[in-house]
């Protein structure tokens, strides 16, 4: 098999010995040599191609590949005829010749060219009417216009109607200023205004009542007519003057209050010593009995070898962990101890209200304060929230240019109560405000339009007219009036009231 495999192998190579030419080797040139016989290639490529090029433009010769045809005759060429409508026609055919129109690609060229393509719209001149369009000859069609300005003149006699009414009201202005001062003055002004708030009274000025109040408890019928006959059937009236019993004050204590004693701080540190001793000598005397076990000596880490000695040489390991132990038990009786104490919520929310509130049954503080202005919804919050969290009780009425607010509470609850309406809050920040923004508003009227808080009245009561603050607003003076008619205090209104007309007169209450 290998012998047979080795002489197949040599016949294939002596066939493809005889079908493959042998190459033979080329002679070496130098570089000038090759470099001179390619010069010469390209100069005789470039003349075999001209003589082409002059036998087909002669027609001696075949068409060169890859250059079209050439009419013989170029110096006659073909005429150019056009139609009527300027259209390029074959002479030979007749027919319309289509020319290729360059299209841009680029978006600059196509703007340039909608551009003169929108001109040459624009230059056209106007379709003429024709028949075929329909115009009315009824329509009148006129031009926008613009009316010429001429002059106006004024009448006669109307810069004189002007200057006269001016007088007119100048006039007027100084004898209302004239008439004000004079009733203010003479106070007719503040009478006036006064005459308008007061109550209306059950009884007309001059009339005389049937009975008096204080006696219609002796008197059955309410009048004075059998005035004579019931004076002998009354009893108890004689002609000796009753004393009456002297009563105590109701805003004064039963019992004398106490008065605590305050000690130094030299005697308050005696006392602590003094009933320390006495606790450790009562704890040493129960222990020489045998009621209470001794306690453990108290071991730290800084006295481990002084408390312990020889204890602690032999095993410190163990003598450390018992002292550590030691230390944490006492550290956690320490917190139980303070948690012991500690009060819990309820405890301090209930001690913290004991501290506001007060005793009001020997009597009742009441303030009446006067505001301008009470609209701004951030003012009126803190008056109702500092109310509620001092526990007064009251009212706050809210009147065009007069706002009363009444509170009742205890001293400090008034006087916490006082400061935040006196000083913490500022009346007068919204009222600058407007001000500012108003250019033309004179200083005059920026006092008179100014928002402050006065106190109107403050005094003590037997008893409580409210029970919680509220908040009314009230159109009308008489509406206002009646929601202090409800609690049987309409003298407040009255005061406040008034004191805001005197205001607003000028003279002082």
């Amino acid at each position: 098999m290998m012998t047979n495999a080795t002489k197949m192998i040599e016949e294939r190579k002596a066939q493809l010995a005889v079908t493959m030419p042998i190459k033979q080797p080329l002679p070496q040139l130098s570089r000038d040599e090759m470099l001179m016989n390619e010069a010469m290639e390209k100069v005789r490529k470039t003349q075999e191609l001209q003589s082409r090029i002059q036998k087909q433009i002669s027609g001696l010769g075949t068409a060169v590949p890859g250059i079209k045809s050439v009419p013989g005759d170029l110096a006659n060429p073909p005429p150019l005829i056009l139609d009527r409508e300027g259209r390029t026609i074959d002479s030979a055919t007749g027919e319309v010749i289509q020319l290729t129109q360059h299209t841009p690609t680029l978006r600059a060229n196509i703007r340039a060219k909608k551009i003169k393509d929108f001109k040459g719209i624009l230059e056209k001149p106007p379709e003429e009417i024709t028949e075929g369009n329909f115009f009315d000859p009824r329509v009148d069609v006129k031009a926008a216009q613009r009316p010429k300005r001429g002059f106006k003149f004024h009448e006669k006699g109307k810069f004189e109607q002007v200057a006269q009414r001016l007088r007119t009201k100048a006039q007027l202005e100084r004898l209302q200023n004239e008439i004000a001062y004079t009733a203010k003055r003479t106070g007719i002004a503040s009478a006036a205004k006064l005459a308008t708030i007061a109550p209306k009274k059950e009884l007309g000025e001059g009339e005389i009542p049937d009975i008096e109040w204080w006696d219609t408890y002796i008197l059955p019928s309410h009048t004075y007519n059998d005035l004579e006959n019931l004076v002998e059937s009354l009893t108890g009236i004689t002609n000796l003057v009753e004393h009456p019993i002297q009563m105590k004050p109701p805003a004064e204590p039963d019992k004398e209050p106490e008065i605590p004693v305050y000690l130094t701080k030299k005697e308050r540190k005696k006392l602590r010593r003094q009933n320390r001793q006495e606790a450790q000598k009562e704890e040493q005397e129960k222990i020489r009995l045998g009621l209470l076990p001794p306690p453990e000596p108290k071991v730290r880490m800084a006295n481990l070898m002084r408390v312990l000695g020889t204890e602690a040489v032999q095993d410190p390991t163990k003598i450390e962990a018992h002292v550590r132990a030691q230390m944490e038990k006492r550290q956690k009786a320490h917190e139980e101890a303070n948690a012991a104490r500690k009060l819990t919520t309820e405890q301090r929310r209930e001690k913290k209200m004991r501290k506001i509130k007060e005793d009001t049954t020997l009597g009742v503080h009441v303030s009446v304060y006067r505001l301008k202005d009470l609209k701004n919804p951030a003012k009126k919050f803190k008056v109702e929230a500092n109310a509620n969290q001092l526990f007064m009780t009251g009212i706050a009425v809210c009147h065009k240019d007069c706002n009363v607010v009444v509170v009742e509470g205890g001293p400090k609850q008034q006087r916490k109560f006082r400061r935040l309406m006196m000083h913490r809050i500022k009346w007068n920040e919204d009222t600058q405000k407007r001000s500012k923004d108003d250019e033309d508003s004179d200083s005059e009227e920026e006092t008179d339009k100014s928002n402050k808080c006065s106190l109107v009245w403050e005094g003590t009561t037997k008893n409580r007219a409210f029970v919680e603050i509220k908040f009314k607003v009230c159109p009308t003076e008489a509406f206002a009036r009646e929601q202090f008619k409800r609690f049987g205090v309409e003298h407040y209104w009255d005061l406040a009231y008034s004191g805001a007309v005197m205001e607003t007169t000028g003279d002082d209450l």
